[in-house]
């Protein structure tokens, strides 16, 4: 018989060799809004900061133009809130180079509740080659007016 002994590792995991792109670097960003205390760099950075939060309620949008094309094989996203209870839903969308509609990579809605799911957190696999704007759609309430926010984006 043959053995191994390997450690345990997830698939999902926030390790600096996870290679996320350097979005500062190699983009521009757009937002619909920004609080000046909470600006949208602080969610594209790899430290632990607050993250982006939108200075007007309602619909926000966040895009990021790269410089040049570039391939996506994994987005992470983290939303937090420990404060309101709600449902978001945000929108995932990409364009290509070549131009024409943006292509939708995933409509998600998420319940947050104080007293128990605050925080909202999707890594998604992805196979994308040619993406030239990477764009985030976020309705922070479907029912309500509410404050947009998210802690982190990154991509790989």
């Amino acid at each position: 018989m043959r053995k191994r002994i390997t450690p345990f590792q997830t698939a999902a995991t926030n390790k600096p060799d996870d290679r996320w792109l350097d979005v500062e670097q190699i983009a521009t960003v757009e937002v619909s809004s920004e609080d000046s205390q909470s600006l949208v760099e602080s969610a594209l950075r790899f430290e632990k900061e607050p993250g982006w939060r939108a200075a007007d309620a309602g619909e926000q949008q966040i895009r990021l133009i790269f410089d040049q094309p570039v391939s996506l094989r994994r987005i992470h996203l983290r939303f937090d809130d420990r404060e309101h209870e709600r449902t978001q839903e945000f929108t995932l969308k990409w364009h290509s180079a070549e131009g024409g509609p943006a292509k939708e990579i995933v409509r998600q809605q998420w319940n947050f509740s104080p007293s128990g799911s605050d925080v909202e957190t999707e890594d998604y696999a992805v196979n994308l080659d040619g993406v030239f704007v990477l764009e985030l759609a976020i309705t922070p309430d479907i029912s309500r007016a509410a404050v947009a926010s998210l802690t982190e984006w990154r991509m790989a």
